[in-house]
């Protein structure tokens, strides 16, 4: 086969490639696959230039290791020579400069003392990108025919290695604007939830976010697990003045530990292994919003020090970078530790404490908020009517009464799955095909046993008694949960009159109820004089 048919089948299949979206190492392989078909070595390596120092990206027929290494340029005189010659170059087998490849050329001979080498600098678009070089254990292996060819094929090396690059930059903005344009769009569509409530310590909440969302004050919100600390959050940035700015959102606990810095400040190419393009960082893409850090408690203690900084003068830098990048940003961060009791255990920074909290803003759980959790059923239901396709969901009075028993754990998120679960049971029990053909009713009622609360009924009781249920008379136990449920908060009304010296509207408040409410239940339950003589004077 002549030489032109054998330039023709290595560069072919390079050409189609140009066309293809590829991993950058497949991409690199197949190059050196091409160059070592067109001309036998023993070694071939791409190496990109990197500031002042050579990364290899590729390479064939050197030890593993080679890839982890950076070759200086100036303490390189081979390299260096490649990449400032217009064309490709060969070094005589007598040639004195030192070998960057010496001992790293696979062979069982081991250390390499006498070999022929060439190669030629790559160039993109004016810009030296980097170097392609060869190396063979036999002296005068290369001739100037093969130097020919290696200058020839050089352009389409050079081609090669910048529609790779082209593509990564691309598929990489795409991704950055993807992420930038959901945040636009989580920042500007309304939540699928929404924070509801009528509750005193839901209305307390209320009106502080209302007070600190028109200002650029840092926020931390705290709460329990399932309270709803980031819809809080989404409400914070929705009053603001960024409410058109994009809301950037980061679970802290969710990030590897080596790549918090990276996803956070974001980075340059080259910073660490991996790292083939500059990325910015969440606080880049949050710029001119809000960006919000959930689990804050679960940041390393180097990346809290590199985020005070920001949150002290609102620079950063990116990893492997000495540029300073300004960002504009109002940060909200939320957690269900106690960080003053992880200041004291060493493992959070006492300054950046200090300096998240300017505004604490703590979620009640869903106990403390009495009637509220009927409230949130209602919208669950209201969704769930949908998935289930029936015309109506609604509660049984029992499932009522369950709901308002139980203590609820898992808060918030609880409550919307036991709903999604209780849905999903009662509609099953109305399908037609469990009902030898019957048309589904427009009306699904939950009852007790699709929420599979039946544990409440017995803690309601347990809790209206002095003794534990298995011990109590059965004849003089609640017959009904309504009964025990009644019972129950007749023992909590009593408590709270008691507690206030019999003033039904502090014990209102204690309770989460209208004082008119309440006097109107402790009128149904026949417990009007309950406390000791309630008096119902405003205090």
């Amino acid at each position: 086969m002549t030489r032109s048919a054998q330039l023709l089948d290595a560069i072919v299949p390079l050409i189609a490639d140009l066309a293809q979206e590829l991993p950058a190492e497949l991409r690199y392989q197949r190059l050196l696959d091409a160059v070592r078909s067109l001309l036998p070595c023993d070694a071939v390596a791409l190496l990109q230039l990197d500031g002042d120092a050579l990364v290899p990206l590729a390479v064939q027929g050197l030890s593993p290791d080679t890839l982890g290494r950076r070759f200086a340029v100036a303490e390189q005189p081979r390299l260096k020579a490649l990449l400032e010659a217009p064309r490709a170059m060969r070094f005589a087998p007598g040639c004195e400069l030192p070998d960057p490849y010496d001992g790293l050329v696979e062979s069982e001979e081991g250390t390499l003392e006498v070999h022929d080498c060439m190669g030629s600098a790559l160039r993109v678009q004016d810009h030296t990108w980097g170097v392609l070089t060869l190396d063979a254990l036999q002296a005068g292996r290369f001739s100037p025919a093969d130097l020919r060819v290696l200058d020839a094929f050089g352009s389409l090396a050079a081609a090669t290695v910048a529609a790779g690059s082209r593509l990564h930059q691309l598929a990489q903005g795409i991704e950055d604007e993807r992420e930038r344009a959901e945040a636009f769009r989580l920042a500007a569509s309304p939540a699928r939830h929404t924070l509801v409530g009528q509750s005193p310590v839901f209305r307390q909440m209320r009106a502080e976010i209302e007070l600190v969302a028109p200002s650029d004050l840092t926020v931390l919100v705290t709460g329990e697990t399932g309270v709803g600390k980031e819809l809080t959050a989404r409400e914070l940035h929705q009053l603001s003045s960024r409410a058109g700015k994009p809301l950037v959102s980061v679970n802290c606990a969710a990030l590897p530990e080596n790549l918090v810095e990276s996803e956070l400040f974001g980075h340059v190419r080259g910073a660490f292994s991996g790292a083939l393009a500059e990325r910015p960082g969440r606080f880049e893409v949050a710029n001119g919003g809000t960006l919000f850090l959930d689990e804050i408690g679960e940041l390393p203690l180097v990346a809290q020090a590199k985020l005070l900084r920001v949150l002290q003068d609102g620079q950063l830098q990116r990893i492997g970078s000495d540029r300073e990048h300004r960002v504009d940003v109002r940060l909200v961060a939320a957690t269900n530790r106690d960080l003053a009791d992880e200041v004291r255990a060493g493992r959070f920074r006492a300054d950046l404490y200090h300096r998240l909290s300017v505004y604490p803003l703590r979620v009640p759980p869903l106990r403390e908020r009495g009637r509220d959790v009927l409230l949130l059923a209602g919208a669950f239901l209201e969704e769930n009517r949908r998935r289930v396709g029936a015309r109506s969901l609604r509660l049984s009075a029992d499932a009522q009464a369950a709901l308002l028993a139980h203590p609820w754990p898992g808060n918030v998120r609880e409550l919307e799955y036991l709903i999604a679960r209780a849905a999903l049971k009662a509609a099953g029990r109305s399908d037609p095909a469990s009902n030898r053909g019957t048309a589904r009713p427009r009306i699904v009622t939950l009852d007790l046993h699709d929420l599979g609360l039946e544990d409440a009924r017995a803690a309601a009781a347990s809790a209206a008694g002095e003794q534990p249920a298995a011990q109590a008379d059965t004849a003089a136990a609640p017959a009904t949960l309504r009964e025990a449920i009644d019972a129950y908060q007749k023992r909590l009304i009593a408590q709270a009159l008691a507690a206030h010296d019999g003033n039904v509207a502090a014990a209102a408040r204690a309770l989460g109820l209208d004082r008119a409410n309440l006097a109107r239940l402790m009128k149904r339950l026949g417990c009007s004089d309950t406390g000791g003589g309630a008096r119902h004077s405003v205090p």
